[in-house]
């Protein structure tokens, strides 16, 4: 009886401890993380000045820096509104139906690459669909490949 009670003693000191480390450990990692100590509205001005790939690596650091990116949609609105000059169509649709910046630019910012490359001529001498890359290819609604067969017959 004697032996389980030191057992279940020394268990409970060393769950202490560990709880201790990992709470001085978070506290550490606090002090470090702007997002925790500046006001919002400083972070939101550093968020702003990144790329896209850049943002979305950042809401990847941790947990307070992806609710403080993923939650703040005006972040993602810049970075929409030039998808939309590609993808004009797509975006107002999207914003008709309420969708937040963030998803609206995750629904069509790959769709722009390919829109774009298309639009600009990249593939006008494409003769096979073996030709096409493969690897940059997006699936597009009907009337984005009307746009695009207008643009072709236009060259």
């Amino acid at each position: 009886m004697k032996k389980n009670s030191k057992r279940n003693h020394a268990s409970r000191v060393s769950d202490i401890e560990s709880n201790s480390v990992d709470a001085e450990k978070e506290k550490k990692e606090c002090q470090n993380n702007f997002v925790e100590l500046l006001p919002p509205e400083v972070t939101f001005k550093i968020f702003s000045q990144l790329d896209i790939r850049s943002l979305c690596r950042a809401s990847a650091t941790c947990r307070s820096w992806n609710h403080a990116i993923r939650h703040s949609d005006s972040l993602w609105k810049p970075h929409c509104l030039t998808v939309r000059a590609v993808c004009q169509r797509e975006i107002d649709d999207d914003l008709e139906s309420g969708y937040p910046w963030r998803i609206i630019l995750l629904r069509n910012y790959q769709k722009s690459k390919v829109k774009h490359e298309w639009l600009s001529g990249r593939y006008s001498n494409i003769c096979s669909p073996i030709s096409l890359p493969e690897k940059i290819m997006y699936p597009m609604d009907a009337d984005t490949w009307g746009e695009i067969l207008e643009a072709e017959l236009e060259r």
